[in-house]
């Protein structure tokens, strides 16, 4: 069986917390448990064990220096069918790290990833939930910013086959700040 596999940042504890507080009454939201949020960098999917491995020892070659992020603002993804409840996440060299996890997976096979890099963190999961519920409840929310967090590594996860949602296995974690290949100015995609 094929791993399904991507690589994320993880959350500190008190970050978890606070945005598991954020749960309310939606219909059709499936929230996601705490101990599953995470800021997605590259999702690789279901790849064979040899470009796992590759995928593996191309990110053990990233270069980055440790930088802070935070957690700012509540959104949903979807537009008039919305499908994904969010907090969004601010960092100056998160793209940069993104950048570099897309040059990683593209090095061990995997085609490009045409979607836009939004980092972000999954609270809900949606279906059949009216937009202007949504817009409700985000709206009661308030804004949500979080007191910056450091991030010195970051993680290679797989999910379970067929669902994609967690719980999530942490396979490798690779420390920022140790590896030599894909430099911030290589990391260009």
């Amino acid at each position: 069986m094929m791993p399904r596999l991507f690589t994320a940042l993880e959350l500190p504890e008190r970050v978890r917390a606070r945005l598991g507080l954020i749960r309310g009454p939606l219909a059709g939201a499936r929230w996601v448990e705490p101990e599953n949020f995470h800021i997605t960098l590259r999702f690789a999917g279901d790849v064979d064990n040899r470009t796992a491995d590759e995928f593996a020892g191309f990110l053990d070659d990233i270069a980055i220096e440790p930088f802070e992020i935070r957690i700012s603002g509540l959104g949903a993804f979807g537009g008039r069918t919305p499908r994904v409840i969010w907090a969004g996440v601010e960092g100056d060299q998160l793209d940069v790290l993104q950048r570099a996890h897309e040059r990683a997976a593209r090095s061990a096979g995997l085609e490009p990833d045409s979607q836009t890099y939004r980092p972000h963190i999954t609270l809900a999961r949606l279906r059949g939930t009216r937009p202007d519920a949504v817009a409700r409840f985000l709206g009661s929310r308030g804004a949500l910013i979080s007191e910056p967090f450091r991030v010195e590594r970051f993680v290679l996860f797989s999910a379970r086959p067929g669902s994609g949602g967690g719980p999530y296995v942490a396979e490798q974690a690779f420390g920022l700040g140790q590896g030599y290949g894909f430099e911030a100015e290589d990391a260009g995609a």
